[in-house]
């Protein structure tokens, strides 16, 4: 379902009339609030039936398809900017850069349909006085327990006696001898959203013992879930399962590489359900082959999609899923749920929840009073 398309009840001048001829998808919203532009779709059509419902700014999609004119056109009267985070799915062109807010100066706001930001700059934003928003927590269940399903397939050996049992005959049971998960040790790089709710479930169904590394987590989180305070290098020491759970930033990529998957024990896994770029993927293959590390579970890649020829793929005790963790219609519907609601808040003049560059409020306000009483005058 989509949003209803109607007449717009004003008059625009020739100059508007263009450009809303230029823009694919126009549709009429409430006057006054401005307008957002969406990248190609929205993450779950409820959103749009949600926008529907209510006070909404005029919507503007646009699409890798569109001739240059068009989506300049677009972004040159753009107030709000909604798009996805992973970086595969966007094209340059539309990723939220010192580039795009050049050629969009009334922008005031940009939000990502996921828990990342991978499409969007930052500090670029902030220079610029653009707020930046994702939907953080709307994957969490979906991610955590694809988590836990990579470390239950891992451990029992399950994707390798289904291969082995697709091209031969027969089988030794004993070829496939697993571990148990319950009492071993889990070491989550990073405490966030999923983090935590990865450290419950395993805690909870496994009694696993909970090591966590994270630098911007106070300590009473750590002990509202049961988690241990490590450094780094202790928890990629003593953890059966090391799993990546930290947004990508300049800090944390590559911060997996040779010497960090040297310190693990032979015996250990590799988890990545975060970002792709944090793990060194061609390190993680060597230790592999060297029978460095057991197995590796990995949902997002450096490259997506990585090459077939990737040496990742050709393991049988890697399991490898094409971004998909937090891919459940729930964790979709949450997230539209999720995204729609900050609009409205944003629309109002308020502080959204999940606010990604707080720094930027003060020089957003005033940019938005001028901006959006030139829009209202516009109307």
């Amino acid at each position: 379902m989509g949003v209803r398309m109607r007449p717009c009840a004003r008059m625009p001048g020739a100059a508007s009339r263009a450009r809303s001829r230029a823009v694919s998808g126009g549709e009429c919203g409430m006057p006054g609030i401005g307008r957002l532009v969406y990248f190609e779709r929205w993450i779950d059509p409820l959103a749009q039936t949600l926008l529907s419902e209510g006070p909404a700014a005029e919507m503007q999609r646009v699409s890798r398809d569109d001739p240059g004119d068009v989506v300049e056109a677009a972004f040159l009267d753009a107030h709000w900017y909604q798009l996805t985070s992973t970086r595969g799915e966007v094209p340059e062109a539309f990723r939220v850069d010192a580039r795009l807010l050049g050629r969009a100066p009334n922008l005031l706001a940009v939000s990502t349909h996921g828990a990342g930001f991978d499409t969007v700059d930052l500090e670029a934003c902030t220079r610029a006085g653009v707020l930046a928003v994702n939907q953080s927590g709307g994957n969490l269940e979906a991610v955590a327990e694809h988590t836990l399903g990579l470390m239950l397939m891992l451990s029992k050996r399950a994707i390798e006696a289904d291969r082995h049992m697709r091209r031969e005959r027969g089988w030794v049971r004993g070829d496939f001898t697993g571990h148990d998960l319950t009492g071993k040790t889990l070491g989550l790089v990073g405490l966030g959203n999923v983090g935590r709710r990865v450290a419950t479930l395993a805690r909870l169904a496994f009694s696993m013992r909970m090591l966590a590394h994270d630098p911007y987590v106070a300590d009473d989180v750590f002990a509202e879930h049961g988690v241990e305070r490590v450094p780094l290098a202790e928890l990629l020491g003593e953890a059966d399962f090391v799993s990546i759970h930290c947004p990508r930033t300049p800090e944390t990529e590559g911060m997996l590489g040779a010497a960090e998957l040297a310190c693990m024990k032979p015996t250990a896994f590799v988890l990545n359900t975060a970002r792709g770029g944090m793990l060194d993927e061609y390190a993680l293959a060597d230790a592999l082959a060297a029978g460095r590390l057991a197995g590796a579970g990995i949902d997002v890649w450096d490259v997506e999609p990585p090459p077939l020829d990737h040496p990742l793929l050709g393991r049988d005790n890697v399991i490898a899923t094409p971004h998909i963790a937090g891919v459940t219609a729930e964790a979709r519907e949450r997230m539209a749920v999720y995204a729609v609601d900050q609009w409205r808040h944003i629309w109002r003049g308020e502080r959204p929840a999940r606010l990604l560059n707080p720094e930027a409020w003060p020089a957003y306000l005033k940019r938005r009073t001028a901006i959006l009483r030139e829009a209202r005058a516009d109307d």
